[in-house]
């Protein structure tokens, strides 16, 4: 009797714990099979195949650390912050994914009807959000103004993990201003594990390569498959004479052809 009301219990905490992983999934916005399973952890260096095994524990966010990501454009930022994510709902946290576009028109909608700090309180029941794409967007100063409150309002007190194709030299073109520009990247890399992915080729560029060579590549010839149809085919006026000619160069044209048949770097703190 004991045994059966531990496995009814276990079971019932087993699908209790399943309907919440579901439910976060489908709150998170993550892109659908953007997982571990999926990513091809093979294209990756050592270094950072072991940077992504720990964010996977999800620890960092014990200690509300930070995670970006620096890459070109097609190497995989978004794949590996996205699995990331997932396995961040596999532990019990709710995650939140967004294009940073998306986010700052949110925060910039909020600001204007006077109820930022409302909307800034929605996005801090996320244990964690992920920006994609910093780098895309040229914010206005109004714009540039949300997510830098975003961001501070975040400091050590929740992680923000960020994918980008610009190095922090370049940030400027996000926040405008020099010094808004330090204070959020100091905010950001305080408490941080930076992937550095500047010399991942691209993947994108890599498929698209091997899908145009493999359209260019000729045909094999049937030249072989002519000339033997040719010679099975009785010509006009052979006469009687014709299926004797025909049977020899038949053979040595099967024979022959059955033998050629087998013949940026950034600083990097660990969590």
């Amino acid at each position: 009797m004991r045994a059966y009301l531990y496995e009814l219990a276990r079971l019932e905490t087993e699908q209790r714990t399943q309907r919440r992983t579901a439910r976060l999934v489908r709150a998170s916005g993550l892109p659908v099979e953007k997982t571990f399973r999926t990513l091809a952890l093979s294209r990756l260096s050592p270094s950072l195949q072991l940077q992504l095994e720990r964010l996977k524990s999800a620890s960092f966010l014990e200690t509300a650390t930070n995670s970006i990501t620096i890459g070109k454009p097609g190497v995989g930022k978004s794949h590996c912050m996205a699995a990331v994510g997932y396995a961040v709902i596999e532990a019990g946290y709710p995650v939140l994914w967004t294009p940073t576009s998306t986010l700052v028109q949110r925060l910039l909608a909020a600001k204007r009807d006077l109820r930022l700090p409302q909307e800034l309180a929605k996005l801090d029941k996320f244990a964690c959000v992920i920006l994609d794409d910093i780098g895309y967007v040229q914010h206005d100063r109004d714009e540039m103004e949300v997510l830098f409150t975003f961001l501070a309002e975040r400091y050590e007190r929740k992680s923000v993990i960020i994918t980008t194709n610009l190095v922090f030299s370049e940030w400027e073109r996000i926040f405008k201003n020099p010094m808004t520009t330090m204070a959020a990247i100091d905010r950001l890399v305080h408490h941080s594990v930076i992937l550095d992915m500047m010399s991942v080729e691209s993947y994108r560029a890599e498929v698209a390569s091997q899908q145009h060579l493999s359209s260019d590549r000729p045909k094999k010839s049937s030249s072989k498959q002519t000339l033997l149809a040719e010679v099975t085919t009785p010509s006009q006026g052979s006469g009687s004479h014709g299926p004797i000619s025909e049977s020899l160069p038949t053979t040595v044209l099967l024979a022959e052809d059955n033998t050629e048949s087998f013949p940026l770097e950034a600083p990097n703190r660990q969590v």
